[in-house]
């Protein structure tokens, strides 16, 4: 459908990516991957025809459509949602009559999280967010050939999410998109393209086997590169050191020669996922940072001959949160959510009781977080003034593993863009030590390895966690208990985000018009999800018990060639030989570390066995 050829792509002198050849086939799922500012939505606007490339060609068998979603676009504020979805029908030739259109329209926004009574809104009522969903929407209900998505799943809360992927994985047309949620590429896409190091490496897998696949070529480039180091510093040493001599001047030019001649192999960009980011001690907090009694919350709307109006967003909302406790809130966009973390942060009024427990440090992340830095400093300088004891040798790798490496750090905060301030805020939080940390969506502007090394960061935080986010994977194995959003209600479910998931499911059964024998013959799905929801419990247990002896190993392994280095050094001596000593702890330590080898391979390979 879409035929690549030598497809190269530069901005001033800085080549993104070049030589690129490759065919997009009409049932292709493909998920574009790679670090941030590699090229992966300048390929999706050169793919749609919006940019050109600058060398190369694309192209589209005839008559074939091409649909593009950008991550920001000028929206229009002249109609009502349906109308504004209307559109989508009179920019093309509809196969579907016009008096079926208000039934797609309408199916199409419920699943972006609508309600009917939405539909006939006008528009400039809704928020940026809603906004691009209508756009989605009208994308969707165009039915092009091949969809260009960047970042689809960046305003939508996870019952949309859940809906969109549904949607891409049963329509039989191509899509290429870019998403840092894991869950939604693997659940959509069956191939994936990598931006790295100037070349688009083609995977005809799903994304978890080609990070299996990455890792395993990433391997061997780093064997070659080795050895071509080896053999360099080999030929470069027999240079320098028969440069002067008149009989050796022949074979000296042969090695010149044959230096210039090798081609220095690349090695991918470092994986910065194990990057072990703490928090900073804070004091312990009382043992109930938050209890929530009867609160509630109403907007105003308009005030009439009748009196004010409000909008109800949530109200008797009692719950308790634990110290050390992860939650996380959930819902559709709207149910209160934000505003909830507003009251809890004393932003708005509302009414009830909230308390805000004894010796409570917050940490808080919001958009508007990001407007609070100095333009005047650096990336690194913000981070400097705030970076305490031995952090402050590491904070080149911190900001390298949040898209700030190299050059970036020296940029001004005051030309940032909104996306790179949100990520250098949630920097600077993770440096300051507190006892409660509140996220409201942390994770819209983190690429996928730097939402590891924040998960693996909060996961690793001794105080209590507050996390607003519709990012599922992200939240997976992370919190322990889920506060649901909906219809003016706040509901505590007891679980993972994947638990409250399959909960829901069950939930949004209509379980009252349900027969008796139509509520029996139920039974055994409800158990077999029981059953499912034990086992899944029961292998993250053995998984977490796995890591952790692993991980314990490891320190011993690593130890272990740290002595046997130092030994090295020692019995290298003739006087260090004569220490029997030293040789016998040298070959016990060898033995040790054999014992401990076999160990941890078996235990890895029973760990990879579990995680299929």
């Amino acid at each position: 459908m879409i035929a690549v050829e030598n497809l190269s792509i530069e901005f001033g002198t800085r080549p993104l990516f070049s030589g690129a050849n490759f065919v997009i086939n009409s049932k292709d799922k493909i998920a574009l991957v790679g670090k941030n500012g590699v090229g992966k939505s300048t390929l999706l606007k050169i793919l749609s025809g919006v940019q050109e490339p600058t060398s190369g060609a694309v192209n589209i068998t005839g008559g074939e459509t091409v649909g593009y979603l950008p991550q920001v676009m000028k929206l229009q504020d002249e109609t009502t949602v349906r109308d504004e979805a209307k559109k989508a029908f009179l920019a093309m030739e509809s196969f579907i009559a016009p008096e079926r259109w208000d039934g797609e329209i309408e199916k199409t926004l419920v699943g972006m999280g609508f309600d009917r009574a939405d539909l006939d809104r006008p528009t400039a009522e809704f928020s940026g967010g809603w906004r691009m969903r209508i756009e989605l929407a009208k994308l969707l209900l165009m039915k092009p050939d091949v969809l260009l998505l960047d970042e689809p799943t960046n305003h939508l809360d996870i019952e949309s999410i859940q809906w969109l992927e549904n949607f891409l994985a049963k329509n039989s047309r191509a899509v290429v998109l870019v998403s840092h949620d894991r869950a939604f590429i693997n659940k959509v896409t069956n191939r994936t393209f990598e931006i790295t190091c100037g070349k688009i490496i083609d995977y005809r897998v799903k994304y978890d086997k080609y990070l299996v696949l990455r890792e395993e070529r990433r391997e061997a480039q780093l064997r070659a590169y080795r050895n071509q180091q080896k053999e360099i510093a080999e030929i470069q040493q027999f240079i320098d050191r028969f440069r002067y001599q008149a009989t050796k001047a022949q074979q000296v030019q042969q090695r010149v020669k044959q230096l210039e001649k090798i081609v220095p192999i690349e090695v991918d960009e470092v994986d910065t996922r194990h990057l072990n980011l703490k928090f900073p001690p804070a004091q312990r907090s009382g043992d109930f940072p938050l209890i929530c009694e009867g609160v509630a919350k109403t907007f105003p709307i308009t005030a009439d001959s009748t009196g004010e109006r409000t909008h109800l967003v949530f109200k008797d909302v009692t719950l308790t949160i634990k110290r050390a406790e992860k939650v996380a809130f959930v819902g559709k966009n709207g149910e209160g959510k934000t505003t909830l973390v507003k009251c809890i942060m004393n932003q708005i009024p509302f009414d009830g009781e909230l308390k805000v427990g004894h010796n409570v440090q917050i940490g808080y992340f919001a958009q508007n977080q990001a407007q609070l830095l100095d333009d005047t400093l650096t990336v690194f300088q913000t981070i400097d003034n705030v970076a305490k004891g031995d952090i402050r040798t590491r904070i080149k790798d911190i900001l390298g593993a949040f898209m700030f490496g190299g050059r970036e750090s020296e940029k001004k905060v005051k030309v940032l863009s909104g996306g790179e301030r949100s990520r250098l805020a949630m920097i600077k939080l993770l440096l300051e030590p507190v006892n409660l940390l509140i996220l409201d969506e942390p994770t819209n502007h983190l690429d996928m390895d730097s939402k590891d090394v924040l998960k693996e960061a909060i996961k690793a935080f001794d105080g209590t966690v507050i996390v607003v986010s519709h990012d599922r994977e992200f939240l997976d194995g992370l919190v322990e208990k889920v506060y649901e959003f909906g219809g003016g209600k706040v509901v505590e479910h007891l679980g993972g985000i994947y638990d409250f998931l399959r909960t829901k499911n069950i939930e949004s059964l209509d379980q009252l018009s349900l027969s008796p024998t139509q509520k029996e013959a139920e039974q055994p799905a409800i158990k077999a999800n029981k059953d499912d929801w034990k086992e899944r419990k029961e292998r993250n247990k053995k998984i977490a018990q796995l890591e952790k002896r692993i991980k314990e190993i490891e320190g011993r392994i690593e130890n272990g060639e740290r002595r046997l280095k130092e030994l090295d050094v020692i019995l290298s001596t003739p006087e260090g030989a004569a220490h029997i000593d030293l040789c016998t702890e040298y070959a016990e330590i060898k033995q040790s570390m054999d014992k401990e080898m076999e160990v941890w391979e078996q235990m890895s390979s029973d760990l990879e066995k579990l995680k299929l």
